[in-house]
């Protein structure tokens, strides 16, 4: 019995790797279920128009993503494409996460942005980009992008291999998640009271 399992579990990881992607459909597009037939779609269903303030808008106070995704662009549904515009102020990052199992491409528009990956051997690689420099982060990996410049903003543009770049933040993902203090204490080798300190960062 448990070595038919066994056996089964490379199977089993496929249809799980299937499963965690974009489906290949057998029409030219998804027609959205409040459509009923093809003829109620135009071209303004290919159209996506929720960037032009966020492109021609003041900077943010705070690092500020905005997506375009298949829930606010229904068109990308089953298409495996999506964008999302990201706004550095001075300062500013975006903290260690990862978007699993999907492939990002950024392109730095304006600025210069530090960014970094973790491969699955705990190496950092680590690259300074400047406005038109892309920089590719593998699938599922760990990575960040921070804005050091105290002065200056920076502006880029993430493309993913999905019509949902379902980002992970790691540390809300670790300090939000309810796991108990003692635990997380242990893992991080630090005190209770560190663990509750971080917390409460996150919360603010």
């Amino acid at each position: 019995m448990a070595s038919s399992f066994i056996k089964s579990i490379p199977f089993l990881l496929l249809l799980a790797i299937a499963k965690a992607t974009d489906p290949d459909f057998m029409t030219d597009f998804v027609v959205p279920t409040n459509s009923t037939e093809n003829g109620a779609i135009d071209g303004s269903f290919f159209s996506f128009t929720g960037l032009r303030n966020v492109v021609n808008s003041d900077y943010p106070q705070t690092f500020k993503v905005t997506k375009a995704t298949s829930t606010k662009f229904p068109a990308l549904d089953g298409q495996g494409v999506s964008y999302s515009f990201l706004q550095f102020p001075a300062g500013a990052i975006s903290p260690p996460h990862t978007h699993p199992p999907l492939t990002e491409l950024l392109l730095v528009l304006k600025g210069r942005l530090n960014v970094g990956l973790i491969d699955t051997n705990n190496k950092l690689y680590k690259q300074t980009l400047r406005a038109g420099d892309m920089f590719v982060f593998p699938k599922g990996l760990v990575h960040f992008q921070s804005n050091d410049d105290p002065k200056q903003p920076c502006v880029a543009l993430s493309a993913f291999g999905s019509a949902d770049a379902g980002t992970v933040s790691i540390p809300r993902n670790v300090f939000s998640s309810g796991i108990d203090d003692g635990i997380l204490a242990k893992a991080f080798n630090i005190d209770v009271a560190t663990i509750q300190k971080l917390k409460r960062g996150l919360a603010g």
